[in-house]
């Protein structure tokens, strides 16, 4: 039986971009989650931890115009040259054998960081199960989207959806099954989107489901399912899951989200069920949080899924390395 999880080192790595999104600000969510303690937090949980810093645009161009408001075709050049290179460097990382935490920025930077865990599964032989934390589905394509903003496209791309024409394509570039992955704690789903997850079989626990089937029950059937598939199962927790009264620091944020017990207890089951092999933390907005209450539940999330609890151990002390990314 699969015990807690372990991971033989933990490595921190940003991608600061607000790119993907219609609201500026996410791009400071990486430091902001270092400033509220990230990493501190996990080496008190006896982790060995390694930083490898930012991933940005390349060029970072001085203009005018903010992200939100640059032409589309700049900015979805932005959000794929940044997957491509988050994909390589999460790929090195797993195939070291280390468990990486990749840090937003909006929401499409999981077009790389599951293209990562992707690639690095078909070198194991082991399926890719994700479980996608978040208010919306994120299951938009290009014909069905109805802002054009890449944080919405994500799961769609890498479900292989055929709207996405060829520059969305690349080595780099993963792919996983649609009945591999979960979304849970739905609340605000597009009209096209929906018939698009129903038709391929993503599983949608949204927030009515929860409240009738409670947390445990609903997440214990995610555990489960990655058990029996011997699955290494990706967790995409984004922000904006959390009831705003919880986490105000998001760009998209919509009443009636988790509760802070809710999302703690979840973490501590997936950490106990040892099923966890990487992690994405998304959308946190720094400019539009308060006082960084968001970023501090965040850090104190993070801390439950690699193993804090009520009752632990004391945790003995573990090394802190910066690496510089390659």
């Amino acid at each position: 039986m699969t015990g807690p999880f372990r991971p033989k080192r933990i490595d921190i790595i940003g991608i600061a971009t607000a790119s993907g999104a219609s609201v500026r600000g996410c791009g400071m969510g990486p430091e902001a989650l270092r400033v509220a303690g990230l990493a501190e937090a996990l080496i008190d949980l006896d982790h060995e931890v390694a930083d490898y810093g930012d991933l940005r645009r390349s060029q970072p161009e001085v203009s005018t115009n903010p992200s939100s408001t640059r032409l589309p075709e700049v900015r979805k050049a932005d959000v794929l040259d940044l997957a491509a290179r988050t994909s390589d460097a999460g790929f090195a990382i797993l195939q070291a054998g280390n468990t990486p935490v990749f840090l937003g920025g909006d929401h499409s930077i999981a077009i790389g960081t599951v293209s990562a865990v992707a690639r690095h599964c078909a070198t194991t032989g082991r399926p890719v199960h994700v479980l996608w934390i978040d208010a919306h589905a994120d299951y938009n394509t290009p014909v069905t989207s109805p802002t054009g903003n890449l944080h919405g496209m994500p799961l769609a791309l890498l479900c292989g959806e055929p709207e996405f024409d060829e520059s969305f394509k690349g080595d780099w570039l993963g792919r996983i099954e649609p009945r591999n992955v979960t979304i849970f704690g739905a609340r605000s789903v597009d009209r096209d989107e929906r018939r698009l997850v129903q038709a391929r079989g993503v599983d949608v626990v949204d927030m009515r489901r929860l409240d009738q089937l409670g947390i445990v029950a609903a997440m214990q059937k995610v555990i489960d399912k990655a058990k029996i598939a011997g699955a290494h199962l990706h967790v995409s927790f984004d922000v904006d899951s959390l009831d705003p009264s919880v986490a105000p620091g998001g760009g998209t944020l919509v009443p009636g989200g988790l509760t802070y017990r809710e999302a703690h207890l979840m973490m501590e089951m997936i950490h106990d069920s040892g099923v966890m092999g990487s992690l994405d933390v998304v959308e946190l907005n720094p400019f539009l949080d308060e006082g960084g209450k968001s970023a501090t539940v965040l850090v104190d999330l993070v801390a439950s899924l690699f193993g804090r609890s009520i009752m632990g151990e004391e945790p003995g002390p573990m090394e802190f390395v910066t690496g510089e990314e390659g």
